[in-house]
């Protein structure tokens, strides 16, 4: 492998991105002038955008506009600031749901390798990119990748992300191929079941930011019969996390079971706890594991 090529893995999420050493929420609005401020600014193609505020929303594809592209633009300034670097040859690994993988695949690499030198520049600082090769990898498996020494015979692996959950069966170390299922039931799906439960009760919304600080630390300060409100829908939420896996067909009590992304924070907080339960609670384990997995692609001369 060449020494001297960056590997930057990136789990580009609809509700946030996330790198290695990174965090940030999928809102980018471009800006009609030049800004007083560089802050979370994103200058691309004689045009700026400001980058990181309220979260933009899901449409069918990554692809069909340029926001996920500017993101990834973000995300590479991040780390490259990270590791000291203005200019690198880079290799980026990025990640795709389980079931979606093949259909998405080739676009999804010929949409962030449509220029292969690409120079932009974020909070005033300039950065010059060679986009050497783009490698991509199942969601799921990769959270995991480095802790499989340690798995058994079986284990399943729940990667609860902002739009879709992936399952996926880990038998003897190895992912099962023909035991991987996807469901567009993720985060924000429970978020906006919580908004209209509250619009019909309430008449008011509640916003996402509380939302999301009630799921991450099942602390709030709004008022209770907000908080009931939450509560009823996201224990109906993790309880149709836990019947799509029995209707998949796996056995939640006969093996390991490892929630992983950003919704294994929730089924923590607000799931039933059994000793084979178990909860990678970085959420950017996908990205750390794009990279180890690219590593060793790399290394072999894959």
């Amino acid at each position: 492998m060449n020494n001297s090529i960056e590997i930057i893995g990136i789990d580009h999420g609809w509700s946030q991105m996330k790198t290695s050493n990174y965090c940030f929420s999928t809102s980018i609005k471009e800006l009609p002038n030049v800004p007083a401020f560089t802050d979370n600014v994103l200058q691309y193609d004689n045009r700026y955008f400001a980058v990181g505020d309220e979260r933009l929303e899901v449409l069918d594809s990554k692809v069909e506009n340029e926001n996920f592209y500017l993101f990834t633009l973000v995300a590479m300034a991040k780390e490259m600031k990270s590791r000291g670097l203005k200019e690198a040859d880079i290799a980026l690994a990025i990640g795709l749901p389980l079931t979606r993988f093949s259909a998405e695949r080739k676009p999804f690499i010929e949409y962030l390798s449509k220029n292969e030198f690409v120079a932009f520049t974020f909070e005033n600082d300039l950065y010059r990119a060679h986009i050497m090769n783009v490698s991509v990898f199942p969601q799921c498996y990769a959270a995991i990748a480095g802790m499989l020494p340690s798995f058994g015979k079986k284990a399943l692996v729940v990667d609860i992300g902002s739009w879709t959950i992936d399952s996926m069966m880990i038998l003897d170390k190895r992912p099962g191929s023909t035991k991987c299922d996807t469901q567009n039931e993720g985060l924000i799906r429970c978020m906006r079941s919580i908004n209209r439960l509250a619009v019909q009760v309430k008449n008011h919304k509640i916003d996402e930011a509380d939302i999301q600080e009630y799921m991450i630390t099942g602390r709030t300060s709004l008022p209770a019969e907000y908080k009931e409100l939450m509560d009823q829908e996201i224990n109906e939420f993790v309880n149709r996390v836990y019947r799509y896996q029995i209707e998949c067909g796996y056995n939640l009590d006969m093996m390991p079971v490892y929630f992983v992304g950003g919704g294994a924070i929730v089924m923590k907080n607000f799931g039933k706890h059994q000793p084979n339960f178990h909860y990678v609670l970085d959420v950017k384990a996908n990205a750390k594991g794009f990279e180890k997995m690219a590593r060793i692609a790399l290394s072999s001369g894959r």
